[in-house]
C-alpha cells in the first residue's frame, strides 16, 4: 500500500525526466517482492495491487518488462473489466418518473385503433372520465404510428364534391 501511495505522490506531482523508468520499475518491483512477502504459496492480489497496476500501466510504457508474478495479460483484463464496470455504472437505470402500467399502453392502442379521427386530447379526455390520469404526451408516446386512415386524393374529393 507504501508503493501506490509514493506512486500517486510522483504521479500527481510529475515524474523528473531523467530516470523516471528506472524509478518506475524499482517501484514495480518493490511492489511484487510486497506481495510476494505477505503470501505463502501463490500470491493474493488485492484490489490495490490491481489497482497499482492498472495505473503503472497508464503511466509508464515499459510496465510488461518489470512485471514478474502475473501476465501483463491478466493487468490489460483487469483494466478492461474496470472499463466495462464503469460503464455499466454510467449506464444504470436512474431514478426518476416510474413508467406507466401495460394495461394502459393496451389500452391507449384499443382507443386509437377503434377510433382513428380523434387525436390525442381526445383520448386523454376519454381516460379521464374513467379515472385515469396520463398526459397527452403520454398517450402521444404509446399510441400506434399508421393508425389513421390515408387522406384522399385530389381525384376523390373532386369526384365527392361535383
Amino acid at each position: 500500500m507504501v508503493c501506490v501511495l509514493v506512486m500517486l505522490l510522483f504521479w500527481g506531482f510529475g515524474f523528473p525526466s531523467d530516470g523516471a523508468a528506472l524509478r518506475l520499475e524499482n517501484l514495480a518491483l518493490r511492489h511484487q517482492l510486497g506481495v510476494l512477502s505477505r503470501t505463502v504459496r501463490r500470491p493474493r492480489i488485492r484490489g490495490s495491487d490491481r489497482l497499482f497496476w492498472i495505473a503503472l500501466k497508464a503511466t509508464w510504457a515499459g510496465w510488461r518488462q518489470a512485471l514478474v508474478i502475473l501476465k501483463p495479460e491478466t493487468v490489460v483484463a483487469w483494466h478492461r473489466r474496470g472499463f466495462r464496470m464503469f460503464w455499466r455504472w454510467k449506464s444504470r437505470r436512474r431514478i426518476g418518473r416510474p413508467g406507466i402500467d401495460r394495461d394502459l399502453v393496451i389500452l391507449i392502442r384499443r382507443m386509437w385503433e377503434a377510433n382513428p379521427t380523434w387525436g390525442s386530447p381526445r383520448i386523454r379526455a376519454e381516460l379521464m372520465k374513467l379515472g385515469l390520469q396520463v398526459a397527452i404526451s403520454t398517450v402521444r408516446k404509446y399510441r400506434p404510428s399508421g393508425g389513421r386512415p390515408p387522406n384522399q386524393t385530389w381525384r376523390a374529393f373532386l369526384k365527392n364534391h361535383a
